[in-house]
């Protein structure tokens, strides 16, 4: 006789044998994957230690633009809170490449194990073992030299990089860092893996504090008594715990595998899920949210929240208008007093020495022009022009301004200067003061 289901209880929502979350996260992994791989030889994102540099989508921040490096940093973290109070725990499930590996070695591991044992059936149980474990062991050791190399790019310039990885350089400190990083990655990755997300990362702790009555969470709930204890929850958890004690356990990474294996085996005996995404403890289930505007079910469902993305909004919006207007290449101009104020040249023209500093902030070369205005009959005394400097290139020049003796300006004359970048750039002043002799010196 069939099972009969209550009007009241939600109908099955998965066929036997289909893993919906399953197949998602794994896509969304490999998407994280190529992320994580991109990000360094774009400069997305990337601190360069040895150059002194920051790369924050494609533009190369110095060390002394702390104000724009500051707020960059601030966004990030503050993306990192905001995902955490809305999510809970979603970028450790879908997002972060420990986990990603993890699961990734995990599967590699039981792969290889299934077609050792159906290839070397005849074995012994010991010897299948170690071909299997070993096999496993040895592509993670190559694949450890890859993310070694794919992590240290994050700090070093991945061409220079790779120069040292062909020699194999262990004397300078990017070819150290780079095998010290193999070993670690390796080790991470074929004897810790998930035990590091569980022991040592704080990630976790922090997004308990910042978890409230609304963010996302895997909860069990089953006050009908549906649940047929096939401990199947359990047995597919990637972290070991069991979700049926406590939606909290810090060891939760959201993944939703619990839902899929309650789902299939709920489904064979027509019984709808005690297990489901819900928002909050006390709040609805995501599967019952279909009605909802889209921005509820995305996570805004009060002022707070609201507040929060306009805050991201507003943050993100201000950062690229600052990056948009920032000017890559940086030109200072101080005048050359120390020992003399002025000098007068063979031709009997008052000169003023002044020292022009040049620092390109891009990644291509930069032409700069520089003029003189407001200061009548002054010339500047600076070859070449235009000013050539090589992309990431500090450039340091002293050169003179000449005015006429005989010329109408007071002992203390106000000026600017006016510098352009090539081509088409836009000018910009610099106010400045040129010194003449009194007028009585003869």
């Amino acid at each position: 006789m069939a099972t009969t289901v209550s009007p009241s209880a939600k109908p099955p929502v998965a066929a036997p044998g289909d893993r919906p979350r399953h197949r998602r996260r794994r896509r969304i992994h490999f998407f994280f994957f190529l992320v994580f791989c991109v990000l360094p030889f774009f400069n997305i994102i990337r601190v360069d230690i040895p150059k002194q540099r920051f790369y924050f989508a494609g533009v190369e921040i110095w060390i002394n633009e702390f104000a724009i490096l500051f707020f960059s940093l601030m966004f990030l973290m503050f993306c990192i809170v905001a995902l955490s109070m809305m999510y809970g725990r979603v970028y450790c499930g879908y997002a972060c490449p420990q986990m990603v590996f993890s699961e990734t070695a995990n599967d590699l591991q039981e792969r290889l194990r299934k077609w050792v044992t159906k290839k070397f059936i005849a074995w012994p149980v010991k010897g299948r073992q170690m071909l299997y474990l070993g096999l496993t062991y040895a592509i993670i050791a190559a694949a450890s030299m890859v993310l070694g190399f794919i992590f240290i790019s994050y700090f070093v310039d991945p061409r220079d990089l790779f120069q040292r990885l062909l020699r194999l350089d262990l004397a300078t400190s990017g070819g150290f860092a780079g095998a010290v990083t193999t070993l670690i990655t390796f080790a991470d990755f074929a004897f810790l893996r998930q035990k590091f997300c569980t022991t040592v990362c704080p990630y976790g702790y922090l997004q308990g504090m910042l978890a409230d009555k609304q963010t996302l969470l895997v909860q069990y709930r089953d006050p009908k008594h549906l649940c047929i204890e096939c401990t199947k929850c359990v047995r597919i958890c990637h972290m070991g715990i069991d979700i049926r004690k406590s939606p909290f356990q810090i060891e939760c990474i959201h993944c939703g595998e619990c839902i899929d294996a309650c789902e299939e085996i709920m489904a064979k005996v027509h019984r709808p899920t005690v297990i489901e995404y819900s928002w909050g403890q006390e709040g609805p289930d995501l599967a019952s949210e279909t009605g909802r505007p889209w921005w509820y079910r995305l996570g805004i469902r009060d002022a707070k929240r609201a507040v929060l993305m306009f805050v991201m909004v507003f943050y993100a919006s201000g950062l690229a208008v600052a990056l948009a207007m920032r000017n890559p290449v940086l030109i200072r101009i101080n005048p050359i007093r120390t020992t003399t104020l002025y000098t007068i040249n063979a031709a009997g023209d008052v000169e003023n020495q002044f020292r022009l500093s040049v620092a390109n902030r891009s990644s291509k070369n930069e032409f700069v022009i520089l003029a003189v205005d407001g200061l009548p009959g002054g010339h500047l005394r600076l070859t070449p022009q235009p000013i050539a400097i090589g992309p990431g290139e500090t450039l340091t020049k002293d050169f003179s301004v000449a005015v006429p003796r005989t010329g109408p300006l007071a002992n203390v004359s106000h000026f600017r200067f006016i510098d352009q970048t090539q081509p088409g750039g836009a000018k910009q002043t610099i106010d400045m003061t040129f010194l003449m002799p009194p007028k009585e010196t003869k």
